[in-house]
């Protein structure tokens, strides 16, 4: 449950040597190549090798060419020895053939759309009985072919004292007349006026020669011999990658291959007659991976931890337990953590699951959000899928506390009379005192969660060496002070009767954390041992600081008010629930109560898992990460020269 460790690892040795290195390193399958510039202070001498990756744009080509054609690649190793030339030119070959074949087939394609487009615009004048040859000839007079709407073409007859204002119909449908009507040069405007008005859609056909009718026919003749011709051309490039497919997917893993080892060989510098090539390793690869290289002869490697490499932000390998790993999903969203960084993994984890279960408390609600998360998961993969299904569980568990089983609130009651020997049910929702207990109890959860959120930005800075985060910051050792006390203070005061807030007590655990949060910054560079720790203007840093200080005061107070959100929506679930049965009620009958019951509950359980996933996501990131929580760590990504693209696996 943290952040993994890995090590910067340095090699050095003469060009000769160089190919064997890049290949050791990309069949290893834990080395993240990365700029050697950044790893050196004095790089004056170092010079970039400068080569191209001539296997990249092959790959790309027979990968997309393949992907076109619907052609899966498979990883094909051999023992075989290729000459990079000859792949090259089967790569190119084969990708063009595949391209030719494809694009015949997208023409094909695009033929028959394009007439299937033609017999959909001429399909609305099937039965009409006129040659749009002899139409097409016509020198004065302009056909206009659309649709009237029906209750347009009733109103026609408004405008019978004008001749020329006469729609012919040919089909029709539910709302519209399918026809034409004609204009000379003359009346054109006014025509064209007249039909407008009347919402006439015009549409535009193809030339037809002779009777629609006829037309038709010719062109459905036309898309079978065209689909026949686009069956025989799918069946000759069937029959292609038949023949072709062992030896284009035993090429493209050479491709691959070679790929892999040119990328990792642009990271590399010339350094006089010698090169220089860093990367990243986990720690636990260290050993293993250096008696690789101990092979190599006329190398040198230099390994560092990742705390002594000031210059680079070390990438990041996450190692969770199997339930908290579905949840880094959540904290990828955010950002990675840092290398010198606590993992909130584990922290989210339990947040949300145990927020998700008290705001969705129901027994039945939350077995059927626990199935679809896991069929989510089973059928398409979906990372939320394996989030929905604890969380549903915990909803369950909640559920049987409050005594809900799809919104009725009474089965439960006699296993609560037996099992906890109560009068009624454990928890009534809905009762004054049980509202009271939840507004109370969700503020302490709220105190709780910002209090270990402060304890764990304790450690996370002490990790860093953030002296003045962990020691002066809001969600400091002063901070943690400052909020507890007067969490206890007031609860003792307020309602305990204890009377805590004597002067020493105001004095060492209120006063004293201010100041010292107050004056953060130099106290911090001081504690961090820096020279130049005084404010350039103190009156400035003091302004500053006071309206910061106040800030954080009542940051403490709404970032805690905002836990209220918890105890709100076990209410929110009672009261909705209660309407779908109040509703259910008013319709009666054994059908009607039934359906309103399955179709309420559906609703409210799709709009509540949904507000309360994302209310829960909301309090972890913005009420807990933003207490400790830097995210700015980057993947570590090892290059493998035997890894396939994940969308042609």
């Amino acid at each position: 449950m943290s952040v993994k460790s890995v090590k910067a690892i340095s090699i050095i040795g003469m060009m000769s040597d160089l190919d064997d290195v890049v290949k050791y390193c990309g069949d290893s399958g834990v080395f993240q190549p990365d700029d050697a510039m950044l790893f050196y202070s004095d790089t004056n001498n170092f010079i970039s090798l400068g080569t191209k990756n001539p296997y990249s744009q092959p790959v790309q080509q027979l990968e997309n060419a393949c992907e076109s054609a619907g052609f899966p690649l498979s990883d094909i190793r051999t023992d075989e020895n290729y000459e990079p030339s000859d792949v090259l030119n089967y790569t190119e070959e084969l990708a063009n053939k595949i391209e030719n074949m494809v694009n015949n087939k997208l023409r094909l394609e695009q033929e028959i759309d394009e007439i299937r487009l033609s017999i959909k615009q001429v399909e609305h004048l099937k039965g009409c009985d006129i040659d749009f040859t002899e139409i097409s000839n016509c020198e004065y007079i302009t056909p206009n072919f659309g649709r009237l709407p029906k209750e347009s073409y009733e109103k026609l007859s408004a405008y019978s004292s004008n001749q020329y204002a006469i729609f012919f119909p040919f089909t029709n449908d539910d709302t519209h007349y399918w026809g034409a009507y004609f204009t000379i040069p003359e009346q054109k405007d006014e025509i064209d006026r007249i039909f407008s008005s009347l919402f006439f859609e015009r549409f535009d056909i193809p030339p037809i020669s002779g009777k629609p009718d006829d037309y038709i026919r010719s062109l459905d003749e036309k898309v079978k011999s065209l689909e026949d011709e686009l069956k025989n051309e799918q069946s000759k490039l069937d029959a292609f990658w038949q023949k072709e497919k062992e030896m284009c997917c035993k090429n493209y893993s050479f491709l691959l291959e070679m790929n892999t080892y040119n990328e990792i060989k642009r990271f590399a510098y010339k350094y006089h007659k010698t090169f220089i090539l860093v990367g990243w390793i986990p720690a636990d690869k260290q050993k293993g991976f250096a008696e690789g290289l101990d092979k190599i002869h006329s190398i040198e490697y230099t390994v560092m931890d990742a705390k002594d490499v000031r210059n680079q932000s070390p990438p990041v390998i996450i190692k969770n337990l199997p339930f908290f790993r579905r949840f880094e999903f959540y904290v990828k969203m955010y950002g990675l953590p840092c290398h010198n960084e606590v993992d909130p993994t584990p922290f989210v984890a339990l947040t949300y699951t145990l927020f998700f279960g008290i705001m969705f408390g129901d027994v039945g609600q939350g077995f059927v959000v626990a199935l679809i998360g896991a069929l989510m998961w089973k059928l398409k993969k979906m990372e939320i899928g394996k989030i929905l299904v604890p969380c549903g569980i915990m909803g369950m568990i909640f559920g049987f506390l409050y005594g809900s089983v799809f919104g009725f609130e009474e089965l439960l009651t006699p296993v609560h009379q037996k099992l906890f020997g109560t009068e009624g049910k454990l928890i009534e929702v809905m009762e004054p005192d049980s509202i009271t207990l939840i507004i109370y109890g969700s503020v302490a959860i709220g105190i709780v969660t910002i209090a270990l959120a402060m304890i764990t930005n304790i450690i996370s800075s002490l990790k860093r060496h953030d002296m003045e985060s962990a020691l002066f910051g809001a969600n400091g050792i002063a901070g943690f002070v400052l909020y507890v006390s007067l969490v206890a203070g007031l609860i003792c005061q307020m309602l305990l009767g204890i009377e805590l807030m004597t002067v020493p007590y105001i004095l060492g655990l209120i006063v004293l954390p201010l100041i010292l949060m107050f004056m953060r910054e130099p106290f911090g560079k001081l504690a961090e041992r820096k020279k130049n720790w005084k404010p350039q203007k103190w009156g400035e840093y003091f302004v500053q600081s006071f309206f910061e200080l106040f800030e954080i005061c009542l940051s403490y107070v709404t970032n805690t008010m905002s836990f209220l959100r918890v105890g709100a929506y076990i209410l929110v679930h009672a009261g909705m629930m209660l309407v779908v049965f109040t509703l259910a009620e008013m319709v009666g009958g054994a059908v009607g109560y039934t359906l309103i019951l399955i179709i309420g509950n559906v609703i409210v359980m799709a709009l509540e898992a949904l507000l309360v996933a994302i209310q829960v996501l909301r309090l972890d990131y913005y009420e807990i990460f933003s207490r400790f929580y830097i995210g700015e760590g980057r993947p570590f990504t090892p290059v493998a020269s035997r890894r396939l693209r994940t969308a042609h696996k």
